[in-house]
């Protein structure tokens, strides 16, 4: 079974009481970019979707005893009336699955990490502390005392930044209850911090940290800001994507230009850099140019720029830094056009409605994206240096990194307890429902200074 995120969570969703505002503020007087016009609509403070629902991500106040259920129909049921007592919006797989899964996370950490250096871990977009909380109790329990003692956490609702945890959030009420949340074992708190700002904006987070560190990433890339391009045909060159107000000045439209952003320009760069490294022949490209001609089809494609973002200013501040993020590699019955198009979904009357257009989204709507999970690696190589764009000159030695992208089964089967999460008939949802989930983990390696 494919797992739907946000207004879907998982397996369903429960009914929400409150009824979203709908803003036609979410656009200005100018264009913007559509990565401005999907940020103002998911956090515009006064208009955007996660502003107006402050409680959307919920906390369970036990842990789910997988093992005292009888099947999928138990788990189903028990899920439901969740959702019925706690009148959120949904409950993310590390809530759901606590504190096994932010166990594995845990366990793959200290199986990779230099536990000679004091450990540094920065979780972004941390939700209510679940994982941090989880993270901590682990290595409290698994380490030995030294690393416990000497460790931070830095937890960032937007981004994390340190092992000593510390959590990186721009919601300052999410950061009130991910106190409350680690400050359940007293210990925790000392060598934990949350820091309410963007953790893509690089003025906050000060100098380079040239310490070896890890970043944890959850379903994070899947709410990143992403920019549109358009293309006539199959040989056009693309164009920009930028979003204005039309003359009724309720409705939006949509604007095409060259491709003029430097954000945009690299993120294309990287995504046809195997192109243009490739020898095609000339008669392969007046084929589709004659094909373009006779069967012209418009394209159009959706760029994380903010994943780009926010990876060059994480490689730029945290050279050493090991990452880990996980999110939906495939979303079902996604109705806007484009590749790795975007998932629009709302609450109408108390049922969910799936948009057919990213415009309509006013503040209203989850806007939630796939995650190429191959793209992603290449964005990770380009940041850190080890992957050169042909215009690309210069004679410094990037970072070298390992890299693997591993399904959720085979990451919790790996480093899990899958025991923990699996019912009495067998079935287990953390492995049998995230088909469409992944874990990508990335180190750098130590043979390049």
């Amino acid at each position: 079974m494919l797992a739907r995120a946000r207004t879907r969570t998982l397996l369903f969703l429960h009914t929400s009481k409150g009824k979203a505002l709908f803003s036609t503020h979410i656009v200005p007087d100018k264009p913007i970019l559509v990565r401005d016009f999907i940020h103002s609509a998911l956090y515009h403070p006064s208009h955007g979707y996660f502003s107006q629902r402050p409680a959307s991500v919920g906390v369970l106040h036990k842990t789910i005893n997988f093992n005292n259920l009888q099947g999928r129909k138990a788990y189903m049921k028990y899920l439901d009336n969740i959702y019925k007592q706690n009148d959120i919006a949904w409950f993310t797989p590390v809530e759901l699955f606590k504190p096994w899964y932010a166990h594995g996370i845990a366990e793959s950490i200290m199986r990779t990490a230099n536990l000679s250096v004091p450990l540094k871990i920065y979780e972004i977009g941390g939700g209510s502390g679940t994982c941090a909380k989880g993270i901590l109790d682990y290595i409290m329990l698994n380490a030995p005392t030294r690393v416990y003692n000497n460790m931070t956490y830095i937890f960032s609702s937007d981004f994390n930044h340190m092992c000593n945890c510390r959590s990186v959030e721009i919601s300052p009420s999410l950061a009130e209850i991910q106190r409350q949340t680690v400050g359940e074992v007293r210990t925790h708190l000392s060598k934990f911090r949350v820091e309410c700002r963007d953790a893509a904006d690089r003025s906050g987070w000060g100098d380079v940290d040239q310490q070896p560190c890890w970043v944890i990433m959850l379903e994070v890339l899947d709410n990143l800001p992403h920019d549109l391009i358009y293309s006539e045909n199959q040989v056009s060159p693309w164009m920009e994507v930028w979003v204005g107000k039309k003359h009724d000045r309720e409705t939006h439209s949509e604007l095409f230009k060259p491709l003029q952003d430097s954000l945009i320009t690299r993120c294309v760069e990287i995504m046809d850099w195997e192109k243009d490294h490739s020898n095609q022949s000339g008669s392969v490209s007046m084929a589709r140019s004659i094909w373009s001609k006779v069967f012209p089809k418009p394209r159009r494609c959706w760029l994380p720029t903010g994943c780009l973002r926010l990876l060059e200013v994480l490689h730029g501040v945290l050279p050493k830094m090991s990452l880990i993020a996980s999110d939906f590699s495939y979303l079902p019955d996604v109705r806007i056009p484009g590749e790795r198009a975007p998932l629009v979904s709302t609450k109408k009357n108390g049922s969910s409605l799936d948009y057919g257009s990213y415009l309509d989204a006013k503040g209203d709507a989850d806007i939630f994206f796939p995650t190429d999970f191959w793209l992603l690696e290449r964005i990770d190589h380009y940041c850190s240096g080890q992957l050169k764009m042909h215009k690309d000159n210069s004679s410094k030695q990037g970072k070298k990194r390992r890299t693997i992208t591993l399904d959720t089964s085979s990451f919790m089967e790996e480093f899990g307890l899958p025991t923990k999460t699996r019912t009495k008939d067998g079935y287990n949802p953390l492995l049998d429902d995230f088909k469409n989930t992944k874990f990508y983990l990335s180190v750098p390696t130590h043979n390049i200074k």
